[in-house]
Parts: structure tokens; sequence; C-alpha cells
């Protein structure tokens, strides 16, 4: 049975729709990084840490701490 005019347009909005939201849920996402990458750099390494390590020695200070 063919789909009518209506059930494609909707499956069309709906495809744009989603396509729309994913765009803008990876533009927040990136920028929340930036942001988070940019004060664990400033607030929360120690001399001559990467961004990267820092993450990783507060995770497990995190893990650690509720136990």
């Amino acid at each position: 049975m063919a789909k009518s005019k209506f059930v494609k347009a909707n499956e069309k909005i709906a495809d744009a729709v989603v396509g729309g939201y994913k765009k803008i849920e990876d533009g927040v996402v990136d920028a929340y990084k930036k942001v988070e990458d940019g004060f664990v750099d400033q607030f929360l390494t120690h001399e001559g840490e990467t961004v990267e390590d820092a993450k990783k020695r507060l995770a497990k200070a995190s893990r650690n701490a509720g136990k």
C-alpha cells in the first residue's frame, strides 16, 4: 500500500526537526566541553599537568571519595 502524501510530508518534517535538534545539541555539547576544559586548565591543574591528566585525577578522587 502506498503512503499518503501527508505521511510522506510528516516524515520529511520529522527528519528535518531531528536533524536540526542534533546540530544544536552537538553545538551546545562542544561549547560546554570548551568551557569545562578552560576551567579545569585555569583552576584545577597542577604544575605541568595536562587538562586530560587533571580530569583523570579528579575523576579518580571523586570515585574514591564515595567509598
